[in-house]
């Protein structure tokens, strides 16, 4: 009896091309404003959040506040310069980014000095450069054009299929891994499954691939995490055992979002937040400061906002006008779908602490830049998309 493959549904029509050129008059009314609206919604809330919580009464505004305002800037000029250009020929250059990235990510680990026992930034004098973000954007384009090539496949992919994706998706995150970055390096892993089961896979596969990943995680928690990263866990597990010292984190996060209440202390009122309880704050803990001083009204319309982000985000990969570009914009939804999954769960104390940032909220130029640019793509399959139907 035949293998029967994944359910997958999404538009493909390879013989539709593109017709739009750079200054095509139809440029503004085809443009993706309700992408645009929600990025700039979330991006208000974010830089409103980072000037609370960067603040200080005898310096006016921070210098971190004035640089994530710069990299907003600049992110919405890539934005804008993306849209000039169709997705199929920016996937072109999608294999030396990937070969630019992976020389990055080396010399990180063999050059860099280590910040707080990790090698992850590469100090560019105004600007500290990660290489691990942009490393999951360009992991994307390389997915999706070998997805993409192999829409031929009879019956579904087989897992010799997916070898090269495999090979491809293992590099990174081998070298984010060591750097140490495991909250980093398990986003390239939950992207890699995200868009593996968005194409069609046999059920042997599946299964196979589920055997392969549990083992995994056992040889990882038996041999890979470092004493560190295993007290992160036990401490998810029982955060009042060390409450002064590797719990700490966990209840304070968890004791801002709770005294928020209904409609929050108020804006720079924030308690947990301004006198210094919370560590992290306009970081990995960003979304604690937001509970906390606009409570559960200002969460649940910041998460609405997000929501609705994702799943425009997945209207543009079930409206593409091909392949490609579906599996493009799914990857992009995974990437900020699972970074701020980890995150928001980190902080209400339903995973460990990871160090993931929270996308286009939590403060960080690397990050911004390679998730506005996701965004920017996004934009770009639903703007060709619509050209083309029409």
């Amino acid at each position: 009896m035949p293998n029967k493959p994944m359910i997958l549904i999404f538009p493909h029509n390879s013989k539709r091309q593109a017709t739009m050129t750079p200054i095509d008059r139809q440029f503004f009314k085809q443009f993706d404003w309700v992408m645009l609206l929600l990025l700039l919604l979330v991006s208000l809330m974010a830089l409103t959040n980072l000037y609370s919580s960067s603040h200080v009464s005898d310096v006016g505004v921070s210098s971190l506040f004035q640089k994530q305002l710069f990299f907003f800037a600049v992110g919405l000029g890539l934005i804008f310069l993306l849209q000039l250009f169709d997705y199929q020929s920016i996937a072109k250059a999608g294999w030396v980014l990937y070969v630019g990235v992976l020389l990055l990510l080396v010399y990180t680990r063999l050059f860099v000095e280590s910040i707080s026992g990790a090698q992850r930034w590469i100090d560019l004098g105004s600007f500290n450069l990660q290489p691990s973000e942009p490393a999951k954007l360009v992991l994307i384009l390389v997915l999706s054009c070998c997805y993409a090539s192999g829409a031929g496949v009879s019956g579904g992919y087989r897992l010799l299929d997916l070898l090269k994706p495999i090979v491809l998706t293992i590099v990174p995150f081998g070298l984010i891994l060591v750097q140490p970055d495991l909250g980093t390096a398990l986003i390239v892993a939950a992207v890699f499954v995200s868009m593996t089961l968005f194409i069609r896979l046999r059920w042997s596969t599946l299964a196979t691939l589920s055997g392969v990943a549990v083992t995994c995680l056992f040889i990882g928690w038996k041999f890979l995490l470092k004493p560190y990263q295993r007290k992160r866990i036990e401490t998810f597990l029982n955060p009042e055992a060390d409450p002064a010292n590797h719990g700490y984190q966990i209840l304070q996060s968890k004791i801002a979002v709770g005294s928020g209440k209904l409609f929050g202390k108020g804006f720079m009122e924030g308690t947990q937040g301004h006198l210094h309880f919370l560590p992290e704050r306009h970081t990995d803990f960003a979304f604690a400061v937001w509970s906390e001083e606009w409570g559960f009204a200002g969460a649940l319309f910041f998460l609405s906002c997000y929501f609705f982000l994702l799943a425009w985000g997945v209207h543009v990969a079930m409206t593409a006008r091909d392949r490609f570009g579906a599996i493009l914009a799914f990857g992009c939804v995974a990437l900020i779908f699972w970074q701020a999954a980890i995150n928001l769960l980190m902080i209400m104390g339903f995973l460990p602490v990871v160090g993931v940032p929270l996308p286009l909220f939590s403060y960080g130029g690397s990050s911004l830049l390679t998730n506005m640019v996701a965004i920017g793509l996004l934009m770009n399959v639903r703007l060709h998309s619509l050209t083309t139907s029409r």
